[in-house]
C-alpha cells in the first residue's frame, strides 16, 4: 500500500467520523423531548419536612375548597388528600 493510499483512506476515515458525530449531535435537537407524566411541586408541611406533592393534586385541591379571596380552614387543609 502506498502512503498517499494511506493517507487518503484516513482522511476518509476521520472525515466520515466527523460526519457522524455532527450528525449525532443535530439529530438530539430536532427529535421532541418527552414530557414527564408526574410533574410535582417541592413544598414545606407544618413541621418543616420537604415533600413532593403531585401537581394535579394541587389543582384538585384549587377546584375542591378555594374560591378566590376566601380562605380555607386548617381541618380542610390537612384533610384534602383524603377526600376523593
Amino acid at each position: 500500500m502506498d502512503t498517499t493510499d494511506k493517507i487518503q483512506t484516513r482522511k476518509k476515515f476521520i472525515g466520515a467520523g466527523v460526519t457522524a458525530a455532527a450528525m449525532l449531535t443535530a439529530l438530539r435537537f430536532f427529535i421532541p423531548k418527552k414530557k414527564k407524566g408526574n410533574e410535582t411541586v417541592k413544598m414545606l408541611t407544618q413541621d418543616g419536612t420537604l415533600v413532593e406533592v403531585d401537581a394535579s393534586k394541587l389543582q384538585e385541591l384549587e377546584k375542591l375548597l378555594c374560591v378566590k379571596g376566601k380562605k380555607i380552614s386548617n381541618e380542610q387543609l390537612q384533610n384534602w388528600v383524603y377526600q376523593k
